[in-house]
């Protein structure tokens, strides 16, 4: 294939990722964005291997039995995993891409020749020695703080590995747990790390030093531990998404080092996507986009104020069924609960009997809603919820103050009205959805235990909110029995 064939193949492949992004944004169209997503990255394998500096049969067979394992594990994995496991499956796929960078980066490294990066005097490129390094530094971080974030969000091993190394002990269960672990002085060696990392990457680049690319590399693995095991799990999501924005600009560089536009224009549109969605996610819990990027997010020391003595009401689904059918508008609240509990077929039972009835029904999505954006989205339509219905928080927000009920399921830290009125609460400033302002609300929960970020829901304790204690799913179904 010419390289003019070739150019042509990686444009037709950047715009379909482009429509794929543009897709994506929006429930009614991301089947066709996943869809252009997946035709450009088939469209981009093939030109690429058309355009092998050095084909061979051997060089073939290597890569297609590549693709084919690959290709299966990643079929198993995705047949097998919950929703509720997604943003863990994210992480890792992440810590792979940094992995992937820092392999490639080596291997550029060590046969710079089949790369194409030696000059006439056999020395490598000065600019190819900047960007492999710079690839491997951000490839080094987003693989180890990818395996702590995925260690963070599922709390422990797979069960296959712990049946035969038992539970994570010492040392590596406390790093993964969900709690911030703040080392004393970490900014100061934080940034100790760093500089000591840039000059290495300065001798690496002057010298061709195999030594400074191989410390250097061990420092940012030990980076990437150290900037995420500050980070609260609550605060999971951003980083999460941060992460992913990392591992598109490691697969940039490493796009410079291979000399593939591809490669380089997918890991542009990956990091930068990835920084503009936790800019998003940032302002939607009010939280400093400096701080993810220098590891000091989650810090919150302080807990919600005491209000003194609290009572709750406990009710029944016989008294959410009475008054729900009554109502004129019920505004329901996913969240993670529901998605624990898998209970988004049983919400649709519950729209569909309430509609019948001439109730208006309408769903509320906070941006960071479960444990990553679209979470509450991708489960409500699979359960085949209308789009017209689900509204996004700033868009509905408003109408909780004429809404007769709201039906909240497991969302628990984003509706938590502390973040409006208690300066000492931790997620204070934080936008949350106004549920507290509609006539009744009925709260599903398993029990009073606080939500992933570890304070306790306010929204227990007014006078207008009724606790559901139990499984979202059956309580759900129970209701909409009742009101049949």
């Amino acid at each position: 294939m010419s390289m003019n064939l070739a150019a042509i193949g990686y444009l037709v492949a950047a715009v379909c990722f482009i429509l794929a992004l543009r897709g994506l944004s929006h429930p009614a169209t991301s089947q066709a964005g996943l869809r252009y997503g997946m035709g450009g990255m088939a469209l981009a394998i093939v030109v690429s291997l058309m355009v092998l500096p050095h084909p061979s049969f051997l060089a073939y067979l290597l890569i297609v039995v590549g693709l084919g394992a690959g290709g299966a594990v990643g079929w198993v994995i995705a047949k097998k995993i919950e929703m509720t496991a997604m943003p863990q499956l994210i992480a890792g796929f992440h810590s792979l891409v940094g992995l992937a960078a820092v392999l490639v980066a080596a291997a550029a490294f060590l046969n710079p020749v089949d790369f194409g990066l030696v000059k006439a005097d056999g020395s490598i490129k000065m600019l190819s020695l900047f960007e492999m390094g710079l690839g491997t530094i951000i490839g080094a971080i987003t693989f180890t703080g990818s395996i702590i974030a995925f260690g963070k969000l599922q709390a422990k091993l797979p069960p296959m590995i712990e049946s035969r190394l038992g539970p994570l002990k010492g040392p590596i269960a406390t790093a993964m747990s969900s709690k911030p672990i703040t080392l004393p002085h970490r900014h100061l060696l934080n940034v100790a790390i760093a500089v000591v990392t840039l000059l290495l990457l300065a001798a690496f680049v002057s010298g061709e030093s195999g030594f400074a690319f191989f410390l250097m590399t061990l420092l940012a693995f030990a980076l990437g531990v150290l900037l995420i095991i500050p980070i609260g799990g609550a605060d999971m999501p951003v980083v999460i998404s941060m992460l992913n924005s990392y591992s598109g600009w490691a697969a940039a560089g490493i796009g410079f080092t291979l000399q593939n536009p591809m490669l380089i224009v997918t890991g542009a549109l990956v990091g930068s996507s990835g920084a503009i969605l936790s800019y998003i996610m940032c302002k939607a819990m009010n939280r400093s986009f400096v701080s993810v990027i220098l590891g000091g997010f989650g810090e919150t020391g302080a807990v919600a104020a005491d209000d003194g003595d609290k009572t709750v009401k406990a009710g029944s689904a016989d008294d959410a069924s009475f008054i729900m059918e009554n109502a004129q508008s019920v505004i329901i609240v996913p969240g993670y609960g529901m998605a624990v509990a898998q209970a988004q077929h049983a919400v649709r039972e519950l729209y569909d009997v309430l509609t019948k009835k001439g109730v208006e029904v309408r769903f509320a999505i906070h941006p960071v809603a479960g444990r990553m954006p679209g979470h509450m989205n991708v489960l409500l339509a699979e359960a085949n919820i209308p789009y017209d219905v689900v509204f996004e928080m700033e868009d509905i927000n408003s109408d909780f103050q004429q809404a007769d009920v709201a039906y909240v399921i497991g969302a628990n830290d984003i509706t938590n009205p502390a973040a409006k009125n208690d300066p000492q609460s931790p997620i204070f400033g934080m936008p949350v959805l106004d549920v507290d302002k509609a006539k009744a609300v009925f709260f599903v929960k398993r029990s009073m235990a606080a939500g992933y970020a570890g304070i306790e829901n306010t929204l227990f304790y007014t006078p207008n909110t009724m606790m559901l204690f139990g499984d979202a799913k059956k309580m759900t179904e129970e209701i909409v029995k009742a009101i049949e």
